[in-house]
């Protein structure tokens, strides 16, 4: 039985941007859904399931980084970021906020077209996360991303949880910067990594500047250390 094509949600406020891009993805093997603002997109995803979405950031009403945020709070579906804003700190907001990925314009359609199947290829091949790390007197639920101490459930960005779900799925094993950047979707940003890290600390450490649960390894990377 064939498989069917992968169902994109196109969000651009642009109309003639987003009919260009529908066409372009539509001839590289993808189902196609538009959206002109976030307000549209949840519509769309009351009707629909999508494999993954591409959300313009500059949109009026509520922006990309705002609807991405949202909706990756409540569910897993992948989101490619695209921008006029290339600035490393606008790429690193949208990383912040739970995007897979993040493509500043203009861009070459195959560009888009390779990203979109890179991050489809990327979430299938990710195993479905399952239990629970304990830690200093936290409890990290892995399959839900949720970090609680007690019954407090704790505040993590998306950002922080996808980094910690990338750690807890290989406790006590050193991984690398690069590992962690690409199993956290920061699209191989090392920087990101870093950053992630000392904010996790601040959130789970007594003392971040002598951490006991989350390492640096040196000459590696980091690792978490249960109880």
């Amino acid at each position: 039985m064939t498989r069917e094509a992968p169902h994109l949600l196109v969000v651009d406020d642009d109309e003639r941007l987003r009919g260009l891009l529908r066409r372009y993805l539509v001839e590289n093997g993808f189902r196609v859904t538009g959206a002109g603002d976030a307000a549209e997109a949840r519509l769309k995803l009351k009707s629909f399931d999508f494999d993954l979405l591409v959300v313009d950031v500059m949109m009026p009403g509520e922006n990309g980084f705002d609807l991405t945020q949202s909706l990756k709070a409540d569910r897993p579906v992948p989101i490619l970021l695209l921008t006029a804003m290339a600035e490393p700190e606008h790429r690193i907001h949208g990383l912040e906020q739970g995007a897979d990925d993040f493509l500043a314009k203009p861009f070459e359609p195959r560009e888009l077209v390779l990203r979109i199947r890179n991050i489809l290829q990327r979430a299938a091949r990710e195993p479905a996360p399952a239990g629970e790390v304990r830690f200093g007197g936290f409890r990290f639920d892995i399959k839900r991303g949720e970090l609680a101490r007690g019954e407090e459930v704790m505040h993590l960005t998306a950002a922080e949880a996808a980094l910690l779900t990338a750690l807890a799925h290989r406790v006590s094993v050193p991984m690398t910067r690069e590992d962690l950047a690409e199993q956290a979707h920061f699209s191989g940003n090392v920087r990101t990594v870093d950053v992630q890290i000392t904010r996790l600390r601040r959130k789970i450490e007594r003392d971040p500047k002598f951490p006991r649960y989350l390492q640096t390894v040196r000459g590696i990377g980091y690792v978490l250390k249960p109880d």
